[in-house]
């Protein structure tokens, strides 16, 4: 059964690629790239525009300006 209509697929796909920390993206980088892995994933689940906002990187979530997440 697949829940993902045609309604979904009409619209844009976002996908929200962070990491709170610079160590994070030094010892993780696994992580980032399954991260990246979604934008891969949504295209073939049908979606045509595919987003990826990846500014937050290395940014913390707590009192820290996330202009990404803003753009979400």
């Amino acid at each position: 059964m697949n829940k993902i209509t045609s309604d979904h697929l009409s619209r844009s796909a976002y996908v929200y690629v962070r990491q709170s920390t610079p160590d994070q993206l030094v010892n993780n980088p696994e992580s980032r790239r399954r991260q990246y892995a979604l934008a891969t994933r949504a295209q073939l689940l049908g979606w045509e525009n595919v987003i990826v906002i990846d500014d937050d990187l290395g940014r913390s979530g707590g009192g820290t300006a996330r202009p990404g997440f803003e753009r979400c």
